[in-house]
């Protein structure tokens, strides 16, 4: 590759940066794992300027990289929080898993939880208790029949409003 052409592809790397951070973006959820994601898709593509090849879309093969480079930092973080138990008889792996639920300040909460969300409308209610249950948004929003939209703002506007209830219970 000569150097203009180098040049070249370096300089679409630079105009690509804000496409790049708002992919890293909704990859990541967090703009500082965001920024860390695009700045090491950056290095990595200069590092592999000259492995790219002209009939191939730019965009996409540093798009690739960043996506690459995603699944491997996540897959490296969850090998690292996985913790195998090698001790006898597998000890840690049977001590019982403490929920919060069996301390009496763990049940108050959730009571006080529970009877502040049955004060609510059943509009707000219903989204929200599903929400919390594990459904989806799509799924809630298509179990209720209402518009994606709808679902997101009354479930945004219940845990609004139970935090401020519950603002001053610690």
């Amino acid at each position: 590759m000569n150097k203009a052409a180098k040049q070249t592809l370096e300089d679409n790397l630079v105009q690509l940066q804000g496409n790049m951070l708002n992919f890293a973006l909704k990859l990541t959820s967090d703009m500082e794992d965001a920024q860390d994601l695009t700045q090491e898709t950056t290095l990595k593509a200069l590092n592999n300027i000259d492995k790219y090849y002209n009939n191939v879309n730019f965009k996409g093969w540093v798009f690739t990289i960043m996506h690459n480079l995603f699944v491997n930092n996540y897959r490296r973080a969850i090998r690292n929080q996985t913790i195998v138990d090698q001790t006898e008889n597998l000890y840690h792996l049977n001590l019982p898993q403490d929920s919060g639920l069996d301390t009496p300040e763990g049940s108050f909460a959730y009571s006080e939880i529970t009877k502040v969300l049955n004060g609510f409308s059943e509009e707000y209610k219903v989204p929200f208790s599903l929400h919390v249950s594990g459904y989806k948004y799509e799924e809630i929003a298509e179990k209720l029949s209402l518009p994606l939209g709808t679902v997101k703002s009354r479930i945004f506007f219940a845990r609004k409003r139970l935090q401020e209830i519950l603002k001053d219970y610690r």
